[in-house]
């Protein structure tokens, strides 16, 4: 949607009023009931419906009635909010014409009271070019549900404050003025991005500054992810400027050294197309710029400064749980070498503990074995004579066989008593050893087996 300033002639402090009543009912709701605005913008004389209607004019809000009857901002209306309220502060008295169009955002010139022009971006996020915004940004870290002027807002922020953090590290990015909503004033550059560039007085000298950037970036703990022709700028003398930061990510993300590599091929790539920059695994004229190929830096050949700049930008990749385990580390490795001779004091005293112990331990062992070798052996003999009795009575009974064949017939009773005398001498023999219980146990304990319940039941019936 096309921003005309002059629209905000026309606008009253009501308009302005319901536009902020409206933002503030869409923190709770995609689409505000027209009830809670007029509650919240709580108008003398009931005029909040006149405002609507003028607002609708203007394309500042946005109606919709499938559900119920409410109202959403337009980026135009967050526009006019953000534009009002950086005015108030006095960042800026007038904005000038549209110098930058991209996926995210766009750009304007705006003019300060002494005539000094700055560069002012406003993030448009959900454009149908770029919706994708969910899955290759991590804006919404935590949350599940969003809006896209949130969005917006939330990529503002972190531009806003990397491109401060980089400019106090002597970074060649442009100047942060201020922030507000989805807005960020910052310096205008003077110079043209690199992808217009067609010639270069000294294309290998630009080349390494890139490149350079890009690994001290690095070593400060953050990757551009999208550090290309487009946004890199040089003005007349081949100054270097870089510019667009909310997709950023530390060097502690799942995916930093796929960022890196590309970032990296990126800049070999357009130097090779457009300067004709012949490198040593490349095959062509000899005559024409050559830069060794093995000069291509590696992402784990790069060292981590101390104060990265991750950790307090809190760039995608690195959590506050990262931090908290890296501090506790910090501070373990600390402890450890002030207190390392009594470490050792303690470490051979806690040897002579534990020897002790072992030998109590391997005492109590040996006692225990010999336990079980006499129980063993007490069990032994005792087979070894329960089967010398068995021996001896099947040779009686070998012997007296036939004697006793007739008794036996003639006696029943007699065999009877002879079964209980021997199966008291094997359970005698066996130490009084229980048999093991069968699967019916449950039924030679005077309960009733789950038929016979059955059956019970059956019969009261």
């Amino acid at each position: 949607m096309k921003l005309d300033v002059n629209v905000l002639r026309y606008l009253s402090k009501d308009d302005f009023r319901v536009l902020t009543a409206v933002e503030m009912g869409m923190r709770n709701h995609e689409i505000v009931p027209s009830e809670l605005v007029e509650r919240i913008a709580s108008l003398k004389h009931g005029g909040t419906y006149k405002v609507l209607k003028n607002l609708l004019k203007y394309k500042l809000l946005h109606h919709d009635a499938s559900k119920y009857d409410g109202f959403r901002l337009t980026y135009l209306g967050y526009d006019f909010l953000a534009i009002k309220t950086l005015v108030n502060r006095g960042i800026f008295t007038g904005v000038g014409r549209q110098i930058g169009v991209g996926k995210e955002s766009d750009i304007f010139e705006v003019a300060q009271e002494d005539g000094t022009i700055l560069a002012m971006k406003l993030h448009r996020l959900g454009r149908t070019s770029f919706r994708a915004v969910k899955s290759k940004r991590d804006y919404l870290r935590h949350r599940s549900s969003f809006s896209w002027l949130y969005l917006s807002r939330l990529a503002a922020l972190k531009e806003f404050a990397f491109m401060k953090a980089l400019e106090e590290h002597d970074f060649p990015v442009p100047k942060a003025i201020d922030c507000n909503r989805h807005c960020v004033i910052m310096s205008l550059v003077q110079g043209y991005p690199m992808v217009q560039v067609k010639q270069l007085q000294n294309p290998e000298t630009i080349f390494e500054k890139i490149i350079g950037i890009v690994v001290r970036l690095a070593e400060h703990g953050l990757i551009h992810c999208d550090f290309n022709e487009f946004n890199i700028m040089i003005d007349d003398e081949e100054k270097i400027t870089m510019i667009d930061f909310p997709q950023m990510v530390s060097v502690s993300h799942r995916n930093a050294q796929m960022y890196f590599d590309r970032d990296i091929e990126c800049i070999f790539k357009f130097f090779r197309k457009r300067f004709n920059m012949i490198f040593h695994e490349d095959k062509g004229e000899s005559d024409e710029t050559e830069v060794d190929e093995n000069s291509r830096p590696s992402f784990y050949d790069i060292t981590k400064d101390a104060n990265a700049l991750d950790r307090d930008l809190e760039a995608s990749g690195f959590t506050r749980k990262e931090q908290n385990d890296l501090d506790k580390f910090i501070e373990g490795g600390v402890e450890k070498s002030e207190d390392s001779d009594e470490d050792e004091d303690e470490e051979s005293d806690d040897k002579e503990q534990t020897c002790e112990s072992n030998e109590e331990e391997n005492v109590d062992e040996l006692k225990s074995l010999q336990l079980q070798e006499k129980k063993s052996s007490d069990g032994v003999e005792a087979e070894v004579k329960l089967d010398d009795t068995e021996k001896g009575e099947n040779s009686e009974d070998k012997d007296d066989a036939v004697s006793d064949e007739k008794e036996e017939e003639d006696d029943p009773e007699l065999v009877k008593q002879l079964g209980k005398q021997r199966r008291r001498a094997m359970a005698a023999a066996r130490g009084g050893r229980k048999s093991q219980s069968s699967r019916n146990s449950y039924k030679d304990k005077g309960g009733r087996s789950q038929n016979s319940k059955i059956h019970s039941n059956m019969s009261g019936w």
